[in-house]
């Protein structure tokens, strides 16, 4: 067969991601950060109810093949605040983009709480 009579695979092909994908890699990842003890529900509104991971303490918008996250976090106790969020979002950008190959445009980490039960480590 003759290359210009194949057609071109960019044209035929396509790959997508469902947002369950970006929600379990942005989940696992933050929760393997140390000084994170969980996730918290994303605080209410109306407007809230019908987004999905919401109840997960992610939200996950994809706009123009980039991923806008918002985080909610409760902390281990002794964890420096600062440093954990600077620390998710930098392993939850590199997890997102090394795992589907989209760039993380936006993402909006929320302490919501600290867990004084929780060992920091």
């Amino acid at each position: 067969m003759n290359p210009s009579d194949t057609p071109d695979s960019s044209e035929t092909a396509r790959t997508t991601i469902a947002p369950a994908v970006l929600l379990t890699i942005t989940r696992l990842t933050v929760l393997g950060v140390p000084g994170v003890a969980r996730l918290a529900p994303v605080p209410g509104g109306f407007n809230r109810l019908f987004r999905r991971g919401i109840n997960e303490g992610i939200r996950v918008e994809v706009s123009d093949s980039a991923v806008e996250l918002e985080l909610h976090l409760i902390l281990a106790r002794e964890s420096n605040a600062l440093e954990v969020a600077h620390r998710v979002q930098a392993e939850v950008s590199r997890a997102v983009e090394e795992t589907v190959g989209m760039p993380v445009s936006r993402m909006d980490v929320h302490i919501e709480d600290v867990d004084f039960g929780a060992p920091a480590g």
